[in-house]
């Protein structure tokens, strides 16, 4: 895996969280590059080099799921991995729908998250 093939794009609208899954992929050589609202993310158009998007369902100024639609109508097939605090199972079942790699709700062990990490990038490489 060459150096620009491990980004890992994280939107959650938590500071806490975000400095959390940043150290995580940090000690897994992952590169995080994080979003703090729906649309900082949505102003990011680089995703060639992504190996997965992580995304936060319920964000402060929009939706994980609409953000994912978002990408697949531009024709972006990174992987998405969701990670939320949501425990609707119709929120569960929108996301899974919408296509996405793992569903995690939080709290998530850094072994849940790396996991299918390990394999949206094995898959893109």
């Amino acid at each position: 895996m060459s150096k620009d093939r491990n980004l890992v794009l994280v939107v959650d609208d938590d500071p806490g969280m975000l400095r959390s899954v940043q150290r995580l992929l940090r000690q897994h050589a992952y590169e995080p590059v994080v979003f703090s609202s729906a649309q900082a993310f949505k102003s990011h158009t680089d995703f060639e080099k992504a190996v997965c998007v992580i995304l936060d369902i319920n964000l402060n100024d929009g939706s994980g799921i609409e953000l994912r639609h978002g990408l697949k109508a531009a024709g972006v097939s990174t992987p998405v991995i969701y990670i939320t605090g949501n425990e609707d199972p119709a929120v569960r079942r929108a996301a899974l729908d919408s296509g996405c790699v793992a569903f995690l709700n939080k709290p998530f062990s850094a072994q849940s998250l790396i996991e299918p990490l390990k394999k949206a990038s094995a898959g893109r490489s």
